[in-house]
């Protein structure tokens, strides 16, 4: 599965695609130069139960970790992972 990061100057997201089918996208707002907001997590239903929306969020981890960011997870998908997920948390906006 290819995870690819797009961006505009105030917007982004996460999209996963395998075989060339888009299998889920997680978005994202710049609210600040050093802080985003998770707003929404969507997983197709043929994806379901394959980690997607996980793979999404590591994704968009690891772009933060390089930019400096810090993340306010919005979405409900991504506030759970975060509370699961004690190795994310670093860039947890606090």
């Amino acid at each position: 599965m290819e995870i690819t990061i797009k961006e505009s100057e105030s917007k982004g997201y996460a999209i996963a695609k395998e075989d060339g089918k888009t299998a889920g996208k997680m978005t994202y707002s710049k609210f600040s130069t050093s802080n985003i907001i998770i707003d929404h997590t969507e997983v197709e239903p043929e994806f379901k139960g394959q980690d997607v929306g996980k793979r999404l969020l590591i994704k968009i981890v690891e772009m933060a970790r390089e930019s400096e960011l810090n993340i306010l997870p919005l979405c409900p998908f991504a506030k759970a992972m975060f509370e699961k997920m004690s190795e994310i948390q670093d860039v947890l906006k606090k």
